[in-house]
């Protein structure tokens, strides 16, 4: 006789929860399937009942609808469109649509958001320098929905699936070639400390100085919002100063785009009078003038494999360890970077 399962260890039936609830079972079926007429406080309070007895649908029981859902804290530059592509070739290939979101800034979509997404039942999601809070992932663990997080903003926790890239190598492979060329004063435009990705690229930028015995000058370590306008700004703060530093790592292309700007504004030339290294490599480095010197980071190919892993993660016969993946990145050298002036 097979032995059963012990109770503190099985997961409530629909049913039970149901009972417990105090409601029918169809109403919880609704819950589960984000149907829009149930009163709010049932929700609550069967969704919290979900929580609490850590109910996973069934993959079988579960009919997806052929998307899959990517969730962006913006939409609205040249990366973004990198990692779309990504996503789009792997979804094609597999008889998919992408649907996209923006949650406007934030770090983790807002409840709305989640609720839509039971409702749509994708078959996976994927989000870009985003998160899920407890509530949100609960919620996508009960309706069987996995979920993968692209270049996380934060630590997702070991039991998330993640893709990201070697930041700290990319800072330090940066500014090493800065010093390499012969500069000894470097300054560095990060992006938002929030970010995990921002800050590993200015620990490498810090790492690359020390291991050639020079000087961190906090002042020269100035924090934007990886966009062309945050570059523009803090490099004519940093291009202001009496002791201005001979080159600049950008943290990303579009603020050191706005650093060319700021530059020519000063009347300095690049790379003659400052070097600019960024990070990315979007296309429009290769276009700029002078060419863009970047640290290569395979967005494409970051986004393609979240979406397999996303995929891989919903499928009956493949259970993929929560693991943390890490692309590597290189170092691009086009005409942006010289020796210091004398």
């Amino acid at each position: 006789m097979k032995p059963t399962k012990p109770a503190a260890t099985r997961t409530a039936t629909l049913a039970e929860i149901a009972r417990e609830a105090g409601v029918s079972a169809p109403t919880v079926s609704k819950v589960l399937n984000g149907r829009a007429d149930v009163a709010p406080g049932t929700r609550s309070r069967v969704e919290e009942l979900l929580r609490a007895h850590g109910y996973r649908r069934r993959r079988a029981e579960a009919t997806r609808s052929p998307l899959i859902d990517v969730v962006f804290h913006e939409l609205e530059s040249a990366w973004a469109m990198e990692v779309i592509r990504g996503v789009e070739n792997v979804a094609r290939d597999a008889g998919l649509s992408v649907v996209l979101s923006e949650s406007a800034g934030r770090l983790v979509p807002g409840r709305s958001w989640a609720d839509q997404v039971a409702a749509r039942r994708p078959h996976g999601v994927v989000l870009v320098l985003s998160g899920l809070d407890e509530s949100q992932r609960a919620l996508l663990t009960s309706r069987s929905i996995p979920f993968v997080v692209m270049d996380p903003a934060g630590d997702p926790g070991a039991d998330v699936p993640s893709i990201g890239a070697t930041n700290w190598q990319g800072g330090l492979a940066a500014t090493r070639h800065l010093v390499e060329r012969g500069h000894t004063r470097i300054g560095a435009i990060s992006g938002p400390s929030r970010m995990m990705c921002s800050r590993a690229r200015v620990d490498g930028y810090r790492a690359a100085l020390e291991t050639a015995g020079l000087p961190v000058d906090p002042s020269l370590i100035v924090a934007g919002d990886f966009h062309h306008e945050a570059g523009y700004r803090l490099g004519l703060k940093l291009l202001r100063r009496a002791d201005r530093p001979t080159a600049v790592f950008a943290g990303n292309d579009l603020q050191a785009l706005g650093l060319y700007e700021a530059a020519r504004e000063l009347g300095l030339r690049v790379p003659e009078d400052l070097s600019v290294v960024g990070f990315d490599d979007l296309p429009v480095a290769r276009w700029v003038g002078p060419p863009l010197t970047t640290v290569r980071q395979p967005l494409t190919e970051m986004a393609e494999a979240a979406t397999r892993l996303v995929l891989d993660l919903g499928r009956e016969d493949e259970s993929p360890a929560a693991t943390r993946v890490e692309l590597a990145t290189s170092l691009v050298v086009r005409s942006s970077t010289a020796a210091p002036p004398d």
